[in-house]
């Protein structure tokens, strides 16, 4: 157990977030999550409002937010193309005025602060791996630009305030992440897959499948925040977090049809404009400076990932895996497609 600390997490009810703030809990520290709901839900920490400790804010981090706290962890901004373009200016400005906001507020408070950066930082990479020190390439006016060049602003405004106010900082860059609490709707090839498998409906593959993706189980990716956080000052970062084991997109479907037992057929429709074609962490630093590396292969994290789209797609109750409830509806699923310990995903 660590110290207890007054963390606030930005995005805090999104996919990421709403595990990162039980993660924190676990270790008994006060978490509060802040959050717009734009791509969140409060379904996902329900199970959490019980703790004393936690709490949550809407606020919209494009405006300034005022409170007392020790750590931030920047969470806050849509992560999948079908959001992200949704608004384009709006999701620009979160990664922007947001970035100035948390980083002002850290600088007022002495806070540590992490940035969720991203591996779109890279672009469509010309260098295979992608280490920290390839500077990528991307489409500066293309229709991603705004979340790739939103987030590679990010961490400008995050070295800058290190460099000029001493502001202790942390950057990671995700790579794919996946897992329970993924949106049905979210346009992100595994949960794509998955529902359509489960709905026996054609599952739609864009370009030849050939393009590369390496898919980092949520659970891993928690604990690679908690250790970069968790670093000496002098690790700032940029820091790779995600799974190095590559497949092909086309691997992906067929291993997602086997698994659920689906009669869907594989269709192809064009790739997206700007889409990447091959995407691969080097975790050699991750490794080195953070003792990191991930432990959840990809066929355990599917078999839990689809558990929990059983679940939601099954329509038994209007509770989330996780929540507590007098009748839990997901009582048949494994605990770990839950994500919480069994006394508190039967409770």
């Amino acid at each position: 157990m660590h110290g207890q600390k007054r963390i606030m997490v930005t995005g805090g009810t999104g996919f990421l977030g709403s595990f990162l703030c039980e993660r924190l809990l676990r270790e008994g520290n006060d978490v509060l999550a802040v959050d717009n709901y734009y791509t969140g839900s409060r379904d996902n920490v329900l199970h959490l409002l019980d703790d004393p400790r936690f709490e949550i804010l809407r606020h919209d981090i494009t405006f300034p937010l005022y409170v007392e706290v020790d750590e931030i962890y920047n969470l806050a901004c849509p992560a999948s193309p079908v959001h992200y373009q949704v608004d384009p200016v709006q999701t620009v400005k979160t990664n922007v005025h947001g970035a100035i906001n948390m980083l002002g507020l850290a600088k007022r408070t002495k806070a540590k602060i992490f940035q969720a950066s991203t591996s779109e930082v890279y672009g469509d990479p010309a260098v295979h791996p992608q280490p920290e020190e390839y500077r990528g390439s991307v489409n500066p006016i293309g229709p991603r630009a705004c979340y790739d060049e939103g987030k590679r602003c990010a961490e400008t405004l995050f070295f800058d305030y290190h460099r000029q106010y001493g502001v202790e900082i942390r950057v990671a860059r995700i790579f794919n992440t996946y897992g329970p609490r993924m949106q049905t709707n979210d346009g992100r090839v595994v949960s794509n897959f998955i529902v359509q498998a489960l709905r026996n409906e054609p599952i739609t593959i864009f370009g030849s499948g050939t393009q590369t993706r390496s898919f980092c189980y949520v659970d891993d990716l928690i604990e690679g925040f908690i250790r970069l956080m968790g670093a000496p000052a002098s690790v700032t970062g940029p820091i790779n977090l995600g799974n190095p084991g590559e497949f092909q997109v086309r691997e992906l479907a067929e291993m997602v049809v086997e698994m659920t037992g689906s009669k869907s057929d594989i269709v192809f429709k064009p790739l997206p404009i700007d889409d990447p074609t091959q995407r691969k962490p080097d975790i050699s630093r991750a490794k080195q400076e953070l003792g990191w590396q991930p432990t959840v292969s990809l066929r355990e994290g599917l078999e839990r990932t689809i558990a929990y789209f059983e679940w939601k797609l099954s329509g038994g109750s209007r509770n989330m895996p996780g929540v507590r409830s007098r009748q839990p509806a997901y009582a048949h699923l494994a605990v770990s497609a839950v994500g919480l310990p069994v006394s508190e995903a039967t409770r």
